[in-house]
């Protein structure tokens, strides 16, 4: 799943080019459609495919942001604003064409499942594999009561303090500390492979009660967290599985990993251990991490 530095990089990479465009037309795949007929909401949340397809014509991007692990598109028409949130969930990705069959992936290309036409008649594609990304247009963010819960962005000054308080909540105090720091309510955009990276730099085993950490740890931890997201900024995000930025481009973030997906650990040769936490597959060292 991309986590906040793989949106980021979307982000970025869509501004230069689709802010300040204006929404011709939209297309919602016959997916989407048949979905939603049959009682179910695939990718376009709270509404029906013709109704937010409709409501999207005539507006203009007037800009784009990230928040945690959301994509944020500010848009405008007739003075009123509206906010187009995305989750690119598993699999998710933006394509900026004139045509789909510029979509080079084959995979990507077949699961177009929102296109936006401008009126200069480029295509903005919202692709998505496994369909566990959102569309959702809304008024403004308490419209969206989950996305008032999110922690502050983990670059940001009360962030620290913010992880500390919430942290130290007896809900969180018998929780593996590796499931905590993957709570978006306690750290904004930190998924499994960075928090496997942060906990491995530190030397803590994931499984290990948040209670038993110190504060003075935590504080540590926070900042391992906070400088290996801006390390996979930097280098264009981890393109693992299906993530790509947009149009395809893949990042460089995963050939510095040093704990994510191994079998062995760098350090002292032995062979890692997998299990799950929070519902992930989480890969650590028994003689590294204590």
């Amino acid at each position: 799943m991309p986590e906040l530095p793989e949106v980021e990089g979307v982000v970025r990479a869509l501004r230069p080019v689709v802010e300040g465009k204006t929404i011709e037309k939209v297309i919602t795949s016959s997916t989407i459609q048949t979905s939603y007929e049959n009682g179910k909401e695939s990718i376009v949340k709270k509404s029906s495919p013709q109704t937010f397809a409709k409501a999207l014509v005539g507006m203009q991007i007037t800009e784009i942001e990230r928040r945690a692990k959301y994509i944020f598109f500010h848009l405008m028409r007739e003075g009123n604003r509206y906010l187009f949130v995305n989750h690119l969930g598993m699999t998710g990705a933006w394509f900026t064409v004139n045509t789909l069959a510029e979509i080079t992936e084959d995979k990507f290309r077949r699961h177009a499942h929102v296109i936006i036409q401008f009126t200069d008649k480029q295509l903005l594609v919202y692709a998505d594999i496994r369909r566990f990304g959102e569309c959702r247009l809304i008024e403004k963010i308490s419209d969206h009561p989950p996305l008032l819960k999110m922690a502050p962005e983990p670059f940001v000054k009360e962030a620290e303090d913010f992880f500390i308080e919430q942290s130290e909540k007896t809900k969180y105090a018998n929780k593996a500390i590796k499931e905590v720091i993957m709570d978006g309510q306690v750290i904004s955009g930190c998924g499994n492979i960075y928090a496997t990276e942060a906990l491995f730099t530190m030397k803590i085993n994931p499984l290990r009660k948040t209670s038993q950490i110190s504060e003075s740890s935590k504080r540590l931890l926070f900042h391992a967290i906070v400088n290996i997201l801006q390390e996979s900024i930097d280098f264009g995000g981890s393109s693992i599985s299906d993530y790509r930025n947009i149009n395809g481009e893949a990042g460089t973030m995963q050939n510095r990993l040093k704990m994510y997906g191994r079998k062995q650990c760098p350090i002292c040769q032995s062979e890692t251990t997998q299990v799950s936490i929070g519902g992930r597959t989480s890969t650590y060292c028994d003689n590294c991490q204590q």
